[in-house]
């Protein structure tokens, strides 16, 4: 069965690359936030194999989003995204319980990388 995945973006078109490199690669897309607020909700909705979450965005930034995902279910598994040059938001996201992050522009490899280390 293919792992469900929920993509966490406040940009569009950063979703979009994301879900076009995953889908390619045999992963199914269960749905997309553009924030970390909306991101709890559909985890707690959908229970995804696996959030990719950027750390800043509107309403609740990830590294938030990501709290409250390890409240709602502590084995949750979480990768963040970062620009470049947000090493301190990285290690706070890590700290607050994401496994991998993903460095901005996105290089198809390095995501799929990211998932099969986090999920296989």
């Amino acid at each position: 069965m293919a792992k469900k995945i929920l993509i966490v973006d406040d940009a569009a078109f950063m979703r979009m690359m994301i879900k076009d490199i995953l889908t390619k690669n045999g992963y199914e897309i269960a749905a997309e936030a553009e924030n970390g607020a909306k991101a709890v909700e559909k985890f707690k909705e959908l229970s995804p194999d696996l959030v990719i979450m950027d750390i800043t965005m509107p309403e609740m930034d990830g590294i938030q989003a990501v709290r409250e995902i390890k409240k709602i279910d502590g084995n949750a598994t979480i990768i963040m995204c970062s620009a470049m040059g947000q090493q301190a938001m990285v290690i706070e996201s890590i700290q607050a319980g994401a496994k991998d992050f993903i460095v901005k522009p996105f290089q198809a490899d390095r995501v799929v990388e990211a998932v099969k280390k986090v999920i296989g």
